[in-house]
């Protein structure tokens, strides 16, 4: 992935982009817990295994000096393209990383023939619609409605 390879927007030390390995999963989970994607309704681990079962080459982490620094789990069904997980660690914010990933996984999006790319975002997280905005992504006449089949957290229906 080395179009996705390249020094930190803001300076630092280089930022890498590259497949998940499963050495990633604590500081992954730590950092989208450090940016509010854990909800008490999904497992992180669990998603983390599911993910690794289907198209593990599309779950991306950006690391810089050992860490890492951001995520984007990337997935297509054939029909359309998703995004989950995005998360930039927030000494990043702000610095283009955010755009990096995602402009990794529309690349990657492309390569496979994905027409389509659809995000889901909490209505009340403004900003990071306000971030989707900003590249492109406008609202979708569609209304999203979910049914958990299996649940990850005993008594839980969340999405």
């Amino acid at each position: 992935m080395s179009r996705a390879n390249g020094p930190d927007p803001a300076g630092d030390a280089p930022v890498r982009i590259r497949p998940f390995a499963v050495d990633d999963t604590e500081p992954v989970v730590a950092l989208w817990r450090d940016c509010g994607l854990v909800v008490p309704w999904n497992d992180p681990y669990r998603d983390i295994r599911r993910k690794l079962a289907v198209q593990p080459e599309l779950f991306l982490v950006a690391e810089a000096a050992g860490t890492i620094v951001g995520t984007a789990m990337v997935g297509y069904d054939g029909h359309r393209g998703w995004v989950n997980y995005l998360a930039v660690a927030e000494s990043l914010r702000g610095t283009g990383l955010g755009r990096r990933l995602m402009g990794e996984a529309e690349q990657l999006l492309l390569e496979r023939g994905c027409p389509k790319l659809n995000l889901q975002v909490r209505s009340s997280n403004t900003a990071v619609i306000d971030f989707y905005r900003r590249l492109g992504y406008e609202p979708d006449a569609a209304v999203s409605l979910g049914k958990r089949l299996i649940p990850d957290v005993p008594g839980s229906s969340g999405s």
